[in-house]
């Protein structure tokens, strides 16, 4: 699973999570620890993600399945007319073996910086 890291300078970082197991169950607007992610001393906040044909978690939705839900705004919509909805296909709000990537937001830094520690990990490889 990629796991998309924003931080509060506007920067992201990408990074790959070979066992996403400890993942699977959380909720989009759930903080995890950052070591599961391989950033140790963060913490992190799930803001959402995308399953494997790009269709996008919506904190709306509950549980993991995909669904044709009526929206009116938010990720995938253009707004045309105040008031029109659209039919879209979304995912719920679990994260489940189906979602290919994971974006989160840094609510607590680390010592070092998130670029410091997974350049570490690219060098080492």
């Amino acid at each position: 699973m990629k796991v998309t890291i924003g931080t509060k300078d506007g920067e992201t970082f990408q990074t790959e999570v070979e066992d996403s197991s400890q993942l699977i169950g959380k909720e989009v607007g759930d903080e995890i620890d950052g070591g599961l992610v391989d950033v140790p001393g963060y913490t992190l906040k799930i803001t959402g993600g995308s399953d494997k044909a790009g269709f996008p978690m919506r904190k709306s939705i509950e549980g993991s399945e995909r669904q044709r839900v009526l929206i009116e705004d938010g990720s995938g919509i253009k707004k045309q007319e105040e008031g029109t909805k659209e039919r879209k296909s979304v995912r719920g709000r679990t994260v489940s073996r189906q979602i290919e990537q994971l974006n989160t937001t840094v609510v607590e830094e680390g010592s070092k910086s998130v670029e410091e520690i997974l350049e570490g990990d690219e060098e080492e490889e």
